[in-house]
């Protein structure tokens, strides 16, 4: 392929970790990569993505309080239609990048590939790798026809490699014609507060499930998680049952994890949950039932009572300092 372009999103630190990441892939097939991007300061982030492969940063500009879909869909979209089209436009799996994403297969007259995890080239074309049934297969896919294809791809599919590159040229585009959509604003934001690392960037998870018996029973998750400086993460069925918030919930409805380690505590292990965080390094399982499908993936399995279990350990650690 000669060029991709990665949809980059960003946060208040810089690139999301998600861009980064599509920005290695991207290296990988194309010998020419480059970024769309939108906010009050898309010139900042030009020496990130430039570390990252990036070339040149496509400005959408700030969209003062709108909703990024529809403008950046549409300024894709006139691009595309005014001969400077990529050959694939990868796009991360968030919120917001489905919503470009769905609204750019409406104006390009394109399908679009999801949930991809992996990427192979062979004749110039990318063939896509997709988990199905929980991970148990893979559905490999490509495009056929003309025209940019549109790759949706979940987080932590790829490593994020610095290639050494300077910082991109950055080139302002208008936002394109929005019609209707254009009067919904965003008239507040509500920040969740939230001590230590993010749940999907930390080094160690410790997740809770309905084995815990009550929702009481999770700050012996909260504990441990902090004490091993790690984000303390859920089960659906816990979030379902309202003991904490969606954005501590891990699985395939939720977040992808890869940490270093990842401890599921009271959590059967069903195939949606086992789809967000089995990529990572070393799995522990607390679980009274030996039975569990959690254990089928553990590196070190623990059949017992995650109140007995879990009250130790959180024991040893603040003996230990």
């Amino acid at each position: 392929m000669d060029r991709i372009w990665v949809l980059a999103e960003t946060a208040e630190s810089g690139p999301t970790p998600v861009t980064l990441e599509l920005l290695t892939a991207a290296r990988a097939h194309a010998s020419t990569v480059e970024a769309v991007a939108w906010g009050p300061d898309t010139a900042s982030i030009a020496g990130t993505v430039g570390e990252y492969g990036a070339t040149k940063v496509y400005d959408v500009g700030d969209l003062a309080g709108a909703l990024p879909g529809a403008p950046v869909a549409a300024a894709i979209a006139a691009l595309v239609a005014s001969g400077d089209a990529p050959d694939a436009i990868f796009v991360p799996a968030s919120y917001d990048g489905r919503d470009i994403a769905g609204r750019l297969s409406a104006k390009l007259d394109r399908p679009v590939l999801t949930n991809i995890t992996g990427f192979a080239q062979g004749d110039g074309q990318l063939t896509t790798e997709h988990p199905v049934f929980g991970g148990t297969l893979v559905v490999t896919a490509r495009f056929t026809g003309d025209g940019p294809g549109i790759f949706v791809v979940r987080a932590k599919s790829f490593t994020a490699e610095r290639s050494g590159g300077g910082p991109a040229e950055v080139v302002a585009v208008a936002p394109g014609d929005v019609g209707a959509t254009g009067a919904a604003k965003i008239v507040e934001r509500h920040v969740e507060a939230a001590s230590g690392p993010k749940l999907d960037e930390a080094a160690v998870v410790v997740s809770g499930g309905r084995g815990l018996g009550a929702p009481e029973h999770y700050a012996l998750v909260e504990e441990l998680a902090r004490l091993l400086h790690g984000a303390p993460g859920a089960s659906r069925a816990i979030v379902d049952a309202g003991w904490v918030p969606y954005s501590h919930q891990v699985g395939q409805t939720g977040k992808t994890v890869k940490p270093t380690v990842y401890v599921a505590c009271g959590i059967s292990g069903a195939t949606q949950h086992l789809v967000g965080m089995k990529g990572s390094k070393h799995i522990v399982a607390i679980n009274k039932d030996q039975e569990a499908p959690i254990f089928s993936v553990s590196d070190l399995g623990i059949v017992g009572d995650v109140h007995k279990v879990l009250p130790a350990l959180i024991e040893q650690l603040k003996s230990r300092g």
